[in-house]
Formats: C-alpha cells, sequence, structure tokens
C-alpha cells in the first residue's frame, strides 16, 4: 500500500491511531469498533499473529506488516494518538535509548500535540537487564530528547489489566509477572527543534 492508498482509507476520519507491536491486534479491532469516527492502525512485524483478527476486523482498522524500530515513511505525521502496549525485546530496548531508531519513529509519526501511552511490564523490563526505576528513569529521558513531554506515570491496577484487551493484560493480572507502568506523554517537539537548532548553530 502506497501513500495515495493509505490517504484513500484514512479520509474522513477526524482522528487516527497508531498501535505498535500491536501482536494479535485485539486492542485495534476493540478500539476501532467502540470508536467508529477514529481509524486505528496496528503495526506488528509478525504475519502470523494478526491473521485471525484481520479477517474480522471493521473497516475503520488496518494492519500492516512492519518492524516497529523502522516505520514505514507513508505514516509521517498521521497519528493523534500512539500507543506501545507491554513491549518486549528490541521494541522495549528502543525506549531505553536517547536518539533511538524507535523514538524516532515515534516523533515522524506523531502529529503536533499527538498523545503517545506506554505499557510496560516489569517481567519485560528485568528481562532487559533493568529495574522498574531505572527503566522509567530512561524511557522518560528517551521520550523527552525526543520531543515528548512526559504528563503521566502510575501503576495500572489489576482491575484494569482484566478489562484490557489483550491476551497478555490477562496474564499480567495474574501479578506473578510484577507491575505494569503507565506512561502518558504529549509530542511538543520542543526538544527536538532545540536539538536542531544547536546543531546547525
Amino acid at each position: 500500500m502506497d501513500g495515495l492508498a493509505l490517504a484513500a482509507r484514512l479520509a474522513g476520519y477526524g482522528e487516527i491511531g497508531l498501535d505498535l507491536g500491536t501482536g494479535d491486534g485485539r486492542y485495534v479491532e476493540q478500539q476501532a469498533r467502540q470508536n467508529p469516527g477514529k481509524f486505528f492502525i496496528g503495526l506488528d512485524a509478525c504475519r502470523e499473529n494478526l491473521a485471525e483478527v484481520s479477517r474480522k476486523a471493521p473497516g475503520n482498522s488496518l494492519f500492516l506488516i512492519a518492524n516497529g524500530e523502522n516505520l514505514p515513511v507513508e505514516l509521517t505525521g498521521l497519528a493523534d494518538t500512539i500507543t506501545l502496549n507491554f513491549p518486549w525485546g528490541s521494541l522495549l530496548d528502543g525506549l531505553f535509548g536517547k536518539g533511538s531508531e524507535l523514538v524516532a519513529g515515534l516523533r515522524m509519526a506523531a502529529k503536533p500535540d499527538a498523545r503517545l501511552e506506554l505499557r510496560l511490564n516489569e517481567s519485560a523490563i528485568r528481562q532487559a537487564g533493568r529495574t522498574l526505576e531505572t527503566a522509567r528513569e530512561q524511557v522518560v529521558a528517551a521520550l523527552q530528547s525526543g520531543g515528548f513531554e512526559v504528563n503521566l506515570v502510575e501503576a495500572v491496577e489489576v482491575a484494569g489489566l482484566k478489562k484490557f484487551p489483550s491476551s497478555w493484560a490477562r496474564r499480567l493480572a495474574s501479578g506473578r509477572e510484577g507491575q505494569v507502568l503507565l506512561l502518558s506523554a504529549c509530542y511538543t517537539g520542543q526538544q527536538a527543534i532545540y536539538f536542531a537548532e544547536s546543531k546547525s548553530a
């Protein structure tokens, strides 16, 4: 799908939501059904995970097979909201580093004032060799370096996880995988602009 075909699919929708590492796609499917005036894009590198949901997803949703650390340029400046729910592996690692390809991709896809939500689970953070506190500090610093203003960091309650449309969320609700953090941010672009100005000075 090229940029023109994507623009045709998005025509008429007031808001665009982008979910990176969408997994089985259930989150995107539910959000699309609950918000018919908004268009939702789910992106994941694994085609097999999306086979079932993509066949029955509503018309205001689209699933793309792509790498979260190398987003298609067609997504540039499209997203009013961006979500990453329970990332792990390289997708999680990309949130720890200032100037990482993932943070650059988030900045690329975000509209001005776009909302960003991250849900990070402690078990994946431990596997990445970090404590929950260290991970929180590094993710906040990386987002700020990319022009995102973090306005909320809080633990997700078990009741909220049980209602969340994800097979992984139900597993996390058992508590055996540790705590889940919700980080919410707004894309301001201010820090990214500052770096660009400093570089040319």
